[in-house]
């Protein structure tokens, strides 16, 4: 994993679950992160863990669902490390619910941080790569997209959007710029506390008691595409637990 040394990487939803997960591998690596989300007491907490091991971390307070906020953290990794390597987006909302329940609300907020979140990350980052000469997007999606289920049409919706804007940037990034996205499955994070449904919270909340793996299988897959060399670009990983059909 020595292509992670000193490569500096900004997080979305860094103060939970993946984005958590995927901070401590990457610092533990040798990386250089900037951790955004919106809950500054964890940002801050994962920081001072991450610095009191040896590491080497910042926080900017970041809420996706605003495009200045992505803004300043690009600006918060070019200013305190001199560039940024990769743009890792792991924000994420799932509040799940039959299309009859007509949660409005609900299917805007998906939109927001899903969709509209990884566009404002694209906005932020894309010009400094592009003057860098050199950027990697690491995306983290959903298995959502790649097998439809009721209940999850929007859900699914703004992950295949962000599929195939995905791999449109692939096609126009050009030979210096590496996109991968990463399609996790059932996972032990608190994905689940954003749903509204009392039903569906119950019933993922059960469903990842029984088959959910642990967070760091993301990081570790997350690692291994970053740490590739810079000519190999690894375009996408499915990582799911066995038992999930």
């Amino acid at each position: 994993m020595s292509g992670l040394a000193a490569k500096v990487i900004a997080i979305t939803g860094a103060s939970s679950g993946i984005g958590a997960a995927s901070a401590r591998r990457l610092a533990a690596r040798g990386a250089k992160l900037v951790l955004g989300a919106r809950r500054e007491a964890r940002l801050r907490s994962l920081a001072d863990e991450i610095s009191g091991v040896g590491g080497d971390a910042v926080c900017a307070v970041t809420d996706v669902r605003r495009s200045q906020d992505l803004t300043y953290l690009v600006a918060c990794a070019c200013e305190t490390y001199g560039r940024l390597d990769v743009l890792i987006g792991c924000a994420g909302i799932g509040p799940i619910s039959a299309l009859d329940d007509l949660r409005l609300t609900d299917w805007e907020d998906m939109v927001d941080v899903n969709l509209k979140g990884f566009l404002y990350g694209i906005a932020a980052a894309l010009p400094v790569f592009r003057r860098q000469g050199f950027g990697h997007f690491v995306t983290v999606i959903s298995t959502a997209g790649l097998r439809i289920a009721p209940n999850q049409a929007v859900y699914a919706g703004t992950k295949n959007a962000v599929r195939t804007i995905c791999e449109g940037l692939r096609l126009e990034a050009g030979a210096k710029l590496r996109v991968t996205s990463v399609s996790p499955g059932f996972v032990k994070t608190d994905f689940a506390s954003s749903m509204t449904d009392p039903v569906m919270r119950a019933a993922t909340l059960a469903k990842m008691d029984d088959i959910g793996i642990e967070p760091d299988a993301i990081a570790r897959a997350i690692a291994f595409a970053i740490a590739q060399p810079a000519d190999v670009d690894v375009g996408d990983i499915v990582v799911r637990p066995t038992a999930q059909a």
